[in-house]
């Protein structure tokens, strides 16, 4: 899949800056090396062919990145194509707001993030997560009720952003549930998520890496944006980062974790080209 059009402006400047420097050399060399008159036109020939070489060579790249650095605000951010479980750090793993545990494809589907940790990554029972996260020690505004009526699942109901540390993992409390448990937020509630992410995981990551999958990307969708796409959720992501207080301390960096299947959707030359990832 093309992400870049063979057109792109960011594409075209990114060409003129190295034909600039190509530029500069040459002429350097000319002030210095007495080229022979007759190989002199062979020259000027063999760099109009290198020319568009060079142009579809940066649009190839440009479709071709998985794998991006960035300087948000101080704080290192990287965004690559990966598997979550395979990061070093934290890995931040999205529950439902009431923290629930059952994996039945109705509650949590099984090929979702959340299904796969409790499946294949939980070293312990999911009866046994629900005892740990009933004992942690959350803040009291964090709990925003108890015993609430629910089909199945859980009845303690937790504010969204709410992080449960657990090991190398942060858990954290993301999607809302309706009476059917489908998932669904707002935009204000997914901004209001983010933000209040970001506030908890810069009280928790211990100058530690935090990896993270684009938030949103998966079955929970966004009430009047179902057409919204990753990279939107992404660049939601990395703005509401930049307007938090959240920063991280060298060597620690921020990770946001790409599917392989889902990096076509996702244009990352234009966010490294755009100021900040923005």
């Amino acid at each position: 899949m093309t992400k870049v059009k063979i057109t792109d402006t960011q594409v075209f400047r990114k060409f003129l800056e190295k034909i600039s420097v190509i530029s500069m050399v040459i002429t350097t060399i000319v002030i210095f090396v007495d080229i022979p008159a007759e190989c002199r036109i062979k020259y000027g020939i063999a760099f109009l062919i290198l020319l568009p070489i060079l142009y579809i060579a940066i649009w190839y790249r440009a479709n071709s990145l998985q794998d991006i650095n960035l300087n948000i605000e101080g704080s290192a951010v990287n965004i690559k194509v990966g598997d979550i479980f395979n990061q070093q750090g934290f890995k931040v793993i999205a529950f439902n707001e009431y923290f629930d545990t059952l994996v039945d494809d109705k509650v949590i589907a099984q090929k979702s993030i959340n299904g796969i940790f409790i499946n294949k990554h939980l070293n312990i029972s999911p009866i046994e997560l629900d005892e740990y996260i009933q004992t942690y020690e959350f803040d009291e505004n964090e709990i925003l009720a108890t015993n609430v009526p629910r089909k199945s699942g859980k009845t303690t109901q937790y504010h969204i952003g709410t992080i449960c540390v657990y090991e190398d993992y942060l858990l954290t409390a993301f999607s809302k549930f309706d009476s059917n448990n489908k998932a669904n937020l707002t935009m204000p509630e997914y901004l209001e998520f983010l933000i209040t992410f970001w506030d908890k995981v810069n009280r928790v990551y211990a100058q530690q890496n935090v990896s993270t999958t684009i938030f949103g990307s998966g079955i929970t969708r966004i009430k009047g944006h179902k057409n919204i796409s990753d990279e939107d959720l992404l660049k939601i992501m990395l703005w509401t980062f930049r307007i938090s207080e959240m920063r991280f301390k060298y060597p620690a960096k921020l990770t946001i974790v790409i599917h392989k299947d889902k990096i076509n959707q996702i244009n990352l030359f234009d966010i490294k080209s755009a100021r900040n990832g923005m």
